[in-house]
């Protein structure tokens, strides 16, 4: 028997699951950002704030991107910066819904406000920034959380955002 082969038909399932894993997070972070550009269109004094998280929603995509690029050949790629295909999956099929929604019919400003905190607190969005956040011994993790800097705390910055400009946080 050829134990090699089996191994490296595993090792390149295991690559290729990765590879899906890191397209469905780009995914995430695109619409997301799409979502995000609908708002800054809707609601010009808030356009900077919206832009601003447009721009860096589209930076979290882009390093995913980069990282699969550069890392994955190695197969130092961090995966802890990934949730799980379920929750990605999931993630998507909502702001897919929302997009196709928001598009035919914006929402209220605070409507939306909350709809970005909630986004912001999914799984998804929050295992990409506790990812950013933790204290690593990973050179590459450290290398993503470098590049990404100051495009995090979304969450907290929104709350900030609305507490200053009076939008009601619904529970």
């Amino acid at each position: 028997m050829d134990f090699t082969v089996g191994t490296m038909n595993r090792k390149a399932m295991m690559s290729n699951d990765l590879i899906q894993l890191a397209q469905e997070a780009m995914r995430l972070e695109y619409n997301v950002s799409k979502l995000y550009m609908i708002f800054r269109d809707a609601y010009p004094d808030d356009a900077a704030f919206w832009w601003q998280l447009v721009i860096e929603e589209s930076n979290h995509a882009a390093l995913i991107k980069s990282g699969l690029e550069y890392f994955m050949p190695s197969e130092i790629f961090p995966v802890e910066m990934l949730a799980s295909m379920e929750e990605l999956q999931g993630a998507n099929k909502e702001l897919e819904s929302l997009l196709e929604k928001y598009v035919a019919d914006t929402p209220s400003r605070e409507a939306a406000f909350n709809v970005a905190l909630k986004i912001e607190m999914s799984a998804g969005e929050i295992h990409f920034q506790k990812a950013m956040a933790k204290s690593t011994d990973s050179k590459v993790l450290a290398i993503f959380q470098r590049l990404n800097q100051d495009d995090k705390d979304h969450a907290k910055r929104i709350r900030a955002y609305m507490k200053e400009n009076q939008i009601a946080i619904q529970s």
